[in-house]
């Protein structure tokens, strides 16, 4: 109930949402000075909300700095969040992949420089699967094919959600006697880690981040990124709302 209710709350404030109910409702009510205005209104929003630049400089203020590989200290566990792969496309011989990816790539480097000794991978099938695959063993069967040693390879494959990521990986170590006093590095997208560490330290669970997949990119001045409108600005905004909505939502209910 709760996610659904989260979701709904979340398409109400979607940039999508209120410009096309301020542009139909303006169209509707066109004769009337106050349906002008709001058609207009609607329009200058989804100029803004399709704007490059400031979907940019948006994701920039928001997504914390990424880390060099050398200033990470070595661990014990590196814990990876899932919402990487495409659940909806089955395969039994292959991990599809959405954007995200550098989640459990960059996992992978990390491990690859001996900055981790195991990965931990906390993700189950989301709420509607199509498939009987965990997003935890997709990612499992995609390491191992890298070559590390499923011994390495810790999977949580309950979660479905951030909150259920936190709390489960607790549970996953305490069962399987791992210490839960050491620090773990966190691993998932910049823009979602705000939320993650606040839920991880929610449970108790010390952790230093590593932020990846970053939406960002370098401030650019020229005249497509200042002036030519870009849906996949609007889809920015659409991230960056949800992720806001989340995170009070999460502090309301106590999961950070």
């Amino acid at each position: 109930m709760f996610f659904y209710l989260s979701q709904f709350l979340s398409f109400l404030a979607m940039p999508l949402t209120i410009v096309l109910f301020l542009i139909v409702s303006g169209a509707v009510y066109i004769r009337k000075s106050w349906g002008k205005k709001l058609l207009w209104v609607g329009i200058g929003l989804l100029l803004f909300f399709t704007n490059p630049f400031l979907s940019n400089l948006a994701l920039v203020a928001w997504e914390p700095e990424f880390k060099s590989f050398e200033e990470i200290e070595n661990h014990q566990i590196g814990i990876v969040l899932t919402g990487v792969t495409n659940l909806s496309k089955t395969a039994t011989d292959r991990t599809f992949f959405n954007k995200g990816a550098d989640r459990i790539t960059h996992a992978l480097q990390l491990y690859r420089l001996g900055k981790i000794k195991k990965i931990l991978i906390t993700g189950g099938q989301g709420l509607n699967p199509v498939n009987s695959q965990s997003e935890a063993e997709l990612l499992q069967r995609f390491l191992v094919m890298t070559g590390v040693p499923e011994s390495d390879i810790l999977i949580e494959d309950q979660a479905k959600n951030t909150a259920q990521n936190a709390q489960f990986t607790k549970n996953f170590l305490e069962k399987n006697g791992i210490s839960t006093d050491q620090e773990f590095v966190l691993i998932t997208s910049a823009f979602h880690m705000y939320r993650a560490k606040g839920c991880f330290d929610k449970v108790g669970l010390k952790t230093v981040t590593f932020p990846t997949d970053y939406y960002s990119h370098d401030v650019k001045y020229d005249f497509p990124a200042l002036f030519f409108p870009d849906p996949f600005s609007l889809e920015y905004w659409t991230k960056l709302v949800k992720e806001w909505i989340g995170i009070v939502v999460y502090t309301v209910v106590g999961y950070m």
